[in-house]
């Protein structure tokens, strides 16, 4: 155990960026501290002075001004210190959080497919909290309160060594009290973070599916949820309070007992002339600069044990293998064709949802994919995009392999508008633009918006193009929310188009006015489509037909009609949708 705690510190160290604060800051903290802590030393002797005078009937303002001089230094030192600690620790959780945030950018889909939002989330604001709480409330403090202690007792031994030695037995107490208590508070901290991540996970799932709930009246079940979350965390929470509850009363009888030993003995040695009274009250004084740091020790080893609880999880996220961005070859300079050669893939090992993939999409021309739910059309999509790749087999542009572009340089080459067409909180005009690589005019938006068939509901929006659209798009009907993506992709210029039946929410007459942007956005692209419709199967210029994982038949509407029974299906089933009419009637 003690080995793993000692990785973990390491481990603590590595992921705090300390190089983002100067080297000067850290040495003009200390050095504030440093200066803070040895004023006060010298309240307690001061004040010893004192009090001998006055004892002697006398009365000298000197050792007045000295205290009062003392406490001035140290309060003003210690805010100063205080302040530039809290800047500190603040930047340098901001570079931790700044660092993991772009590694969960850079992470692949499937780290989210294992992985609750919720739970990424806590990772960025939960676990980071707790690393800023330790670096700002206690690290200088434990530093500082260090320096303290050894002051302390050296001034104590001078003073007296023999209760000073007294005093002194019950360090050992607390050691050995403290090392089982900070284990126990390592794990109790792990099992806090882990409760509050699936918490944080429950509450965010239900809270953006908050239509489906309502809409299955699954309130109960949510609060039965959301109320097991609650009552896991109350429960971990209590596991602490134990803790707390066992070391404060007990740390508050050590220093009781303690402060009347020394009184009584101390009085006893006062009185038999070993000890002036002045001695006396600064012994007790310092005995109280002795119980801040131990406190602040304590205080420091719980929160230590919390935030090794947090390192652990952070370095999960931040090991985890990220997207290749390594290659800077950027594509492309002319059109080529995409081939897919003895593609398999499954998304679990032994369930394979590709099975020996092998066609070829031509360069301009528009490839629809046909087949029954689950065939595999989705994963196609997914895998030219990269969000995968292939568990055997090639997917080549012209001759090359697309994992040799850079990642970034092949997907800003494709526009993917799918049926659910997402949309992020923020403008009308902010979703059309969103990721553009450069400032877009006003004219380039309308003129998309125009292509789209955007303009035409725009118009009637008080704000316009600066009506916002809800989260995830939700104040916009599915039709609306649907050209602001295909204006999206029309605005991005694509090489390649990514269609997964981009029409299937419009009604008729907005149908075929966005299929015409789309005919027009077409022309000179490398079009891919699931298609649904038999208008676009029968425009499209080759049809690939997927079943169960693989390509059962390859062709153009005409072929396929005349000799594949899986697309006769299909087709004699769409135009029962479409026109009411079987495929032997027409």
């Amino acid at each position: 155990m003690k080995e793993s705690s000692t990785v973990s510190v390491k481990s603590l160290l590595k992921i705090i960026d300390i190089k983002s604060i100067p080297w000067y800051m850290y040495v003009f903290i200390v050095s504030l501290s440093l200066i803070s802590t040895v004023a006060s030393l010298f309240v307690p002797w001061f004040t010893k002075n004192i009090v001998d005078v006055l004892t002697e009937q006398s009365f000298s303002w000197v050792p007045v001004l000295f205290v009062m001089c003392a406490f001035l230094i140290d309060a003003v030192a210690g805010a100063f210190s205080t302040y530039f600690l809290a800047f500190a620790g603040g930047k340098m959780v901001a570079s931790l959080r700044k660092r993991l945030w772009e590694k969960i950018l850079h992470l692949p889909v499937s780290y989210f497919d294992r992985h609750r939002t919720g739970e990424t989330i806590s990772r960025v604001s939960n676990d980071t909290a707790v690393i800023r709480e330790l670096i700002t409330n206690h690290v200088v403090s434990v530093f500082s309160g260090l320096i303290s202690l050894v002051g302390a007792i050296s001034i104590l031994f001078y003073l007296d060594w023999q209760m000073t030695l007294v005093m002194l037995t019950s360090v050992p107490v607390i050691f050995l009290i403290m090392r089982p208590i900070g284990r126990k508070m390592y794990q109790i901290s792990k099992n806090l973070q882990n409760e509050t991540a699936k918490f944080t996970s429950s509450i965010t799932q239900a809270v953006s599916e908050m239509r489906l709930v309502k809409a299955y009246v699954a309130e109960p079940v949510e609060k039965r949820n959301g109320g097991r979350g609650i009552q896991h965390l109350f429960e971990v929470g209590l596991k602490e309070a134990r803790l707390v509850a066992i070391l404060q009363p007990f740390m508050s009888f050590l220093v009781m007992f303690m402060l009347v030993v020394i009184i009584g003995y101390g009085g006893y040695r006062v009185s038999v002339g070993y000890l002036t009274a002045g001695d006396l009250v600064a012994f007790i004084l310092y005995i109280f600069q002795i119980i801040l740091p131990l406190t602040q020790l304590t205080q420091f080893f719980t929160s230590l044990q919390k935030s090794l609880g947090a390192t652990e999880r952070i370095l999960q996220v931040l090991s985890h293998e990220e997207e290749d961005h390594t290659s800077e070859r950027t594509a492309f300079t002319t059109s080529k064709s995409i081939s897919f050669e003895h593609v398999h893939f499954s998304y679990t090992k032994g369930e394979p949802v590709l099975d020996d993939v092998s066609f070829e999409i031509k360069p301009g021309k528009v490839t629809a994919i046909v087949g029954p739910s689950g065939s595999g059309k989705t994963t196609l999509f997914s895998l030219l995009e990269r969000f995968y790749a292939p568990t055997s087999g090639m997917i080549k542009y012209g001759k090359d392999e697309i994992s040799s572009y850079a990642l970034s340089s092949w997907r800003s080459h494709i526009s993917y508008v799918s049926q659910e067409s997402p949309l992020l909180a923020g403008t009308i005009r902010e979703n059309i633009c969103y990721a553009m690589p450069r400032e877009v005019s006003d004219d380039e938006v309308q003129r998309a918006a125009q292509l789209a068939y955007v303009d035409e509901f725009v118009a009637d929006l008080p704000e316009g193009y600066e009506t916002e659209t809800g989260e995830r798009g939700m104040m916009l009907s599915g039709g609306q929310r649907q050209r602001i993506a295909i204006a999206r992709a029309i605005l991005h210029n694509p090489q390649i188009l990514m269609l997964d039946e981009a029409t299937s929410a419009l009604d008729s007459t907005s149908e075929k006015k966005v299929q015409e942007a789309l005919s027009n956005l077409m022309i000179g692209r490398t079009t891919l489509v699931i298609a649904h419709r038999l208008s676009t199967v029968i425009d499209a210029d080759q049809i690939v037909v997927m079943e169960k994982g693989r390509i059962t038949g390859i062709g153009n509407h005409q072929s396929l009609l005349a000799q594949h029974q899986l697309y006769q299906q299909l087709v004699d089933q769409q135009l029962k949708m479409e026109l009411g009419t079987p495929i032997a009637q027409k």
